[in-house]
């Protein structure tokens, strides 16, 4: 993950998941969300932890991530 990335990784929280920075937050649970067709005002809501400038900055960087897999 880049530097500034919203998203971390430890082994020590939640064994290891990607989660956003500085919470216990799993970025799946943002995508989990849209899937159900909530909005990313439900998610932080629902997250207060997360603010909903990192939701968006966050699925920013996992489409870079993918169109870059993709190319």
């Amino acid at each position: 993950m880049k530097r500034n990335s919203v998203f971390h990784s430890d082994s020590r929280i939640l064994g290891g998941e990607v989660v956003f920075k500085g919470t216990r937050v799993p970025l799946r649970n943002l995508m989990d969300y849209l899937e159900a067709g909530y909005s990313i005002d439900d998610f932080a809501d629902h997250f207060p932890s997360v603010t909903e400038q990192q939701a968006v900055r966050g699925l920013e960087e996992a489409k870079s991530l993918l169109t870059k897999a993709a190319a």
